[in-house]
């Protein structure tokens, strides 16, 4: 059966490490009002996105290989616009690195996220447009961190 969960793949100029450090920056690509908060960049830490009033999540950083690997385990969630406002809690969302030539290849997946889930379209179109624009022109360095 195929892989259902939502997954985005972008291919960057810049190295594995170099893409670790960016999107571990969170602050600097994934935005909200108010935002971010919380530590963002060493295992075991914990923050919270919120994007008031829709979204409220808190994840932990479960795993951490530099240059390779980035896992969060979302561990609350209130996602207003649906019925089931905990759809994302006990989701996992990772950032896979794979250097391809000279390039820098990210898969993004939410465990979690599938087309069953109550908030699959909008979410998924809000991460694409997250990986695909914001994270990728972070880590090409065109957007400034928060």
């Amino acid at each position: 059966m195929e892989n259902q969960n939502f997954s985005a793949t972008l291919l960057v100029d810049q190295t594995p490490e170099q893409v670790f450090a960016a999107i571990n920056n969170v602050r600097g690509w994934w935005t909200g009002n108010p935002g971010i908060e919380g530590s963002t960049d060493k295992l075991n830490d914990e923050f919270t996105y919120d994007y008031e009033p829709y979204h409220h999540t808190k994840q932990r950083i479960t795993e951490l290989i530099p240059g390779k690997k980035i896992v969060w385990l979302v561990i609350e969630s209130s996602i207003n616009f649906v019925e089931d406002k905990n759809e994302w809690t006990g989701t996992t969302i990772t950032f896979e690195l794979t250097k391809k030539g000279g390039k820098t290849e990210v898969r993004f997946t939410h465990i979690g996220l599938v087309p069953d889930s109550e908030c699959y379209a909008d979410c998924s179109k809000a991460w694409s447009s997250y990986i695909s624009n914001s994270l990728r022109d972070f880590i090409a360095g065109e957007k400034e961190a928060a």
